[in-house]
């Protein structure tokens, strides 16, 4: 484990919270609330599993509902990055797999936003028995978001390329503005203030401060092992065999290519649907994910 020290874990209202084994050596913080059919939620960067209170809320009334800090951040345990594939996003679907079915499902729906929208896909490519519905909240497909940001369209992905680089650089870059850092990304999407009460603000900074080697190992994992395993079942041909739904700010109006197409080549049974919410609609606008959602898994 790296020296960074995990800040102490809030958790959903009305939801338990554990720590499960993932992996030998690594534990997940994981919330769980409600009752029938699982639902998994997976979080973005920089947020922690908390990104999904009020959606949460709403899915527990039906659902058994299940919110992990992704290996790496929040609470979770956070292993030294001492092979490229220890965040993969195979690996870090499988830790999603793996605390599933030690809660006793061998099924579940599965919804993922930014980075976890990422595990999400690759845990439906590698366990597509598994995963019943695959939700994706406005990101793009790996290999795909790479080949897409050129030019000046790609300083609005700035960090993608800083935490690509090899280890060491970004870690001490970040490290010495790290509240600014983080804090930069919640702002710069928050321009009314509304979405982030202080405390949720502050807690997103400070988890990620206390995480900036495996958040930086995260991205770095998507320049490299992730996008050989992309590149690897494209070729291949493989496709996710489950229902997909997409839910997006309207990324290709200010970059120049269509979203949905994109996911397209990923997903035969594929809903898209635009959303007005920004970037962070999880807590911007709670009710429409969680309908959304229910949406999706209904088909």
């Amino acid at each position: 484990m790296n020296d960074f020290s995990s800040p102490a874990p809030l958790t959903i209202d009305g939801f338990r919270t554990e720590r499960i084994a993932a992996a030998p050596g690594v534990s997940l913080n994981v919330a769980v609330g409600g009752s029938g059919a699982p639902i998994v939620l997976l979080h973005g960067f920089p947020q922690t599993h908390l990104m999904w209170r009020d959606v949460a809320r709403d899915l527990a009334a039906t659902n058994t509902v299940i919110v992990p800090d992704l290996r790496g951040y929040g609470a979770s345990d956070k292993p030294e990055e001492t092979s490229p594939d220890v965040y993969s996003k195979r690996t870090m679907g499988a830790d999603i797999v793996a605390i599933a079915r030690e809660l006793g499902h061998d099924t579940f729906s599965l919804i993922g936003h930014d980075r976890g929208a990422l595990v999400a896909v690759r845990a439906g490519l590698d366990h597509p028995d598994v995963v019943a519905h695959l939700g994706i909240l406005d990101v793009l497909p790996t290999m795909d978001m790479w080949d897409v940001l050129h030019g000046v369209d790609a300083k609005v992905a700035w960090h993608l390329y800083l935490m690509a680089q090899p280890a060491g650089l970004p870690e001490r870059m970040i490290a010495a503005t790290g509240e600014e850092f983080f804090a930069s990304f919640l702002d710069a999407w928050d321009t009314d203030g509304a979405t982030f009460p202080p405390h949720i603000r502050q807690h997103y900074v400070d988890a990620s401060v206390a995480a900036i080697p495996s958040i930086v190992a995260d991205y770095r994992a998507s320049a490299g092992i992730d996008l050989d395993l992309d590149r690897a079942d494209r070729a291949a041909g493989a496709q996710l065999a489950m229902p997909v739904g997409i839910l997006s700010q309207d990324w290709g109006s200010q970059l120049g290519f269509d979203a949905s197409s994109l996911w397209a080549a990923w997903a035969p049974d594929l809903t898209y649907e635009p959303s007005q919410a920004g970037h962070y609609m999880a807590e911007r606008a709670p009710a429409d994910v969680a309908a959304f959602i229910r949406g999706l898994i209904a088909r």
